[in-house]
């Protein structure tokens, strides 16, 4: 189970003071449940995943994890930009003590970069990136999968592939999706939650969700 419990995050400004993106966000997500979070850009979405994800503290309250999540993919910071894809790569095999062989066939047959894993990653374009998130993500089995619309990255092929590893082949393992499609969320996600004014609205069902984040969007 992965729980938010009062959760603030403020970001200060270069002109002075602060922002606050998150206000007291409550959340609970069981293992194996698939999540789909719906909001406005600029609403905390993106954010709420790193806190998730360990990637970044949250300024008040605090999460609760009894399972392990993987890196938000899609956030180009879960890399070291002067560092190679391969030498990321070893770095992620070391501190998850994966055999590098095997890994590495894996990334090249899924991210499908051929050399250009020798290049340092900051020279990646940002469908690279995610292509290389994706397949080292994929390969280690966590509990739980953050995911910030990088499925939606590449070509059909691409995402055929990241649907299958995903819906099928880890089909019991749980999702948090941050999507501006809500026929995506509408397919994957057996739950969705909204963020609103820096708050999570819990609804009923997926239609519902998709519902009332529609009218918003109309309002």
């Amino acid at each position: 189970m992965l729980r938010c419990i009062d959760l603030v995050k403020d970001y200060h400004l270069e002109r002075g003071g602060s922002r606050r993106i998150l206000d007291h966000v409550n959340l609970t997500v069981q293992r194996g449940e698939k999540l789909g979070i719906l909001g406005h850009n600029g609403a905390g979405k993106s954010t709420l995943l790193r806190l998730i994800g360990g990637v970044e503290l949250p300024t008040g309250g605090r999460i609760e994890r009894d399972m392990s999540i993987s890196w938000p993919l899609g956030f180009s910071g879960a890399f070291q930009g002067s560092l190679s894809g391969l030498d990321n790569l070893r770095f992620i095999c070391r501190i998850y003590d994966k055999d590098y062989a095997s890994t590495r066939a894996y990334v090249d047959e899924f991210a499908a970069l051929g050399d250009q894993l020798r290049d340092p990653v900051k020279t990646y374009s940002s469908g690279m990136r995610a292509r290389l998130a994706f397949a080292l993500s994929l390969v280690i089995d966590f509990d739980c999968y953050l995911i910030d619309e990088v499925i939606m990255v590449g070509d059909a092929r691409f995402i055929d592939k990241c649907n299958y590893e995903l819906m099928e082949k880890k089909s019991s393992r749980g999702l948090i999706l941050v999507s501006h499609s809500m026929d995506y969320i509408r397919q994957v996600c057996d739950r969705c939650v909204i963020i609103q004014n820096g708050r999570v609205i819990d609804t009923e069902s997926v239609e519902q969700g998709i519902e009332l984040y529609r009218n918003d969007c109309l309002a």
